[in-house]
């Protein structure tokens, strides 16, 4: 009798999936919107995700009166085409990422890259590869995981656009960037940012879980230029409302005290 093939990699994943299954029937799981047992993240915190649609700015994605560049866009360059966000930092879908960023909560990122699977399709994004944002080699081995790396393997697969997780490397440790200012951002990130490879003549879109000011969306782009990209994109799960000069809406204690986000 003939057994039908199975990879590696599609071992590893029944594997995974069966392990998981075992870890929720032992802890099962809480939504992080509202604690509802037993439920990743469940139908009523879903229904208060605010997807970004209408207008919005064609290059920085903050929605505006009309789809033209904003104030902010208007006077300076950027390394990016665009960067398209799927859904307001806000409500559930916050509490949903600092879960997934903070509290190991890996299993948010299948469900979570949904989002970012639907924003692809209706900003008829395409490329030749997808880059997660990388964290710094310290950093990432404190965490465990890059969340970003989760994120942009969900949207991989589910759009068909290969996944390019070594492209790009976060050399310099830099500071956290919850308490920092547009200009303060900028500066913490400025080369922090270096390709291992060439980029010549590949269309990129670079993916994170959360966009605040885009700093290090850019950061990461410049270093992607040099490296001879084309063009480059970015799509982020999630947009915070924030206004210059003040404490951005991730950081500790603005709405979920203790938590704030990194980027």
């Amino acid at each position: 009798m003939n057994l039908p093939f199975v990879s590696a990699d599609r071992l590893a994943e029944m594997g995974q999936r069966a392990g998981q299954a075992l870890l929720d029937l032992i802890f099962p799981p809480r939504c992080p919107g509202c604690g509802r047992l037993g439920e990743l993240f469940c139908q009523a915190c879903r229904a208060q995700v605010e997807v970004i649609g209408g207008p919005v700015c064609p290059r920085c994605g903050r929605p505006t009166a009309q789809a033209e560049l904003c104030a902010g866009c208007r006077p300076t360059a950027s390394p990016l085409e665009r960067i398209v966000s799927a859904v307001v930092f806000a409500g559930p879908m916050r509490a949903a990422i600092h879960e997934l960023k903070y509290n190991n909560g890996r299993a948010l990122a299948a469900p979570l890259a949904m989002y970012l699977v639907e924003a692809w399709r209706r900003a008829d994004l395409a490329a030749d590869c997808i880059v997660p944002v990388p964290l710094h080699a310290q950093r990432q081995a404190e965490r465990g995981y890059n969340q970003a790396a989760l994120l942009a393997r969900g949207l991989s697969r589910a759009v068909g656009v290969p996944l390019d997780e070594t492209l790009v490397l976060r050399h310099k440790a830099t500071q956290q960037q919850v308490w920092l200012n547009a200009a303060q951002r900028r500066e913490n990130v400025r080369d922090a940012f270096a390709c291992r490879g060439p980029a010549i003549g590949r269309r990129i879109v670079l993916v994170d879980d959360v966009c605040t000011t885009g700093s290090t969306l850019e950061a990461c782009a410049v270093a992607l230029r040099m490296a001879g990209a084309e063009s480059i994109c970015a799509l982020t799960l999630a947009r915070a409302r924030w206004l210059p000069g003040h404490p951005a809406p991730d950081a500790p204690g603005a709405g979920h005290p203790g938590t704030g986000a990194g980027n």
